[in-house]
C-alpha cells in the first residue's frame, strides 16, 4: 500500500471517530444546558435569539455553497475558487458560525461565545490532522495553497471564481440534512424555556 493510501485510510477512521465523538460532545454540552436558565428580560433573550437564526441560516447557506466546489473532491485535487480561495476550511467556519446561532437559542452571550471556542477549537484540531493528509496526497500543490490562503479566517482580497462548477447532487443533498439539523436547536430550547417557565425543568443556574 501507497503512503496516499494509507494516509487516505488512516483519515476515513479517523473521520469516524472524530463523527462520534463530536456527537457526544455536543450532546453532553446541550444536557448541561438544558438546567440553564435565561436572567434576561423577554425582549433581550428574544432579540439574541433572532440574532442566533440568522446566525444558523448563514451557517447552513454557507456550508451548502462550499460542498458546491468541493463535492467529494477534497483528497483528489487542489479547489481554489469560490470559498476556498479566500480560505481553506470554510465548511468548518460556517459550520462555527451556526454553532454560535444554536448557542444563542438559550438567550445567552456568554453560551454563544462558549459555542464558537468549542467548535473552533475542535475544527483546529481536525483541521491539523487533515493537512498533514492532504499534504501527503496532493503534495507540492497543497502546499502551495497552505502559503497563500489562510486556514480558518477568509480573506475577501483572495476571492476568485470560475465560471461553472459541477457539483455531487448525493453529497450536495447531505450536505444539506446535516445542515438543518441546526435548525433542530430552535425547538429544543423552546421546549426548555417553557419546561422550566411551567416548573417541570428546575434551573440550577444563570446563563448571561
Amino acid at each position: 500500500m501507497t503512503a496516499a493510501a494509507r494516509s487516505t485510510s488512516e483519515m476515513g477512521r479517523y473521520q469516524r471517530r472524530r463523527r462520534v465523538l463530536l456527537a457526544l460532545l455536543i450532546g453532553a454540552f446541550c444536557a448541561l444546558l438544558i438546567f440553564g436558565g435565561s436572567p434576561h428580560d423577554e425582549l433581550t433573550h428574544e432579540r439574541i435569539e433572532a440574532h442566533g437564526i440568522a446566525l444558523i441560516l448563514i451557517g447552513i447557506g454557507g456550508r451548502l455553497w462550499s460542498i458546491l466546489y468541493i463535492g467529494g473532491r477534497k483528497s483528489a485535487e487542489v479547489v481554489t475558487t469560490g470559498p476556498y480561495s479566500v480560505m481553506r476550511n470554510p465548511l468548518y467556519f460556517f459550520s462555527t458560525i451556526a454553532a454560535v446561532g444554536i448557542g444563542t437559542q438559550t438567550g445567552s452571550a456568554i453560551v454563544a461565545v462558549a459555542s464558537a471556542v468549542l467548535c473552533a477549537a475542535a475544527f483546529h484540531i481536525v483541521t491539523l490532522r487533515e493537512e498533514r493528509h492532504l499534504t501527503t496526497v496532493l503534495g507540492a500543490p497543497y502546499k502551495d495553497y497552505v502559503a497563500r490562503v489562510p486556514r480558518f479566517f477568509p480573506n475577501p482580497r483572495l476571492y476568485r471564481d470560475q465560471a461553472e462548477v459541477t457539483f455531487t447532487p448525493r453529497i450536495f443533498n447531505h450536505t444539506l440534512r446535516d445542515g438543518l439539523m441546526f435548525l433542530v436547536s430552535i425547538p429544543f430550547f423552546e421546549l426548555i424555556e417553557s419546561g422550566q417557565e411551567s416548573g417541570v425543568i428546575p434551573v440550577l443556574f444563570w446563563l448571561y
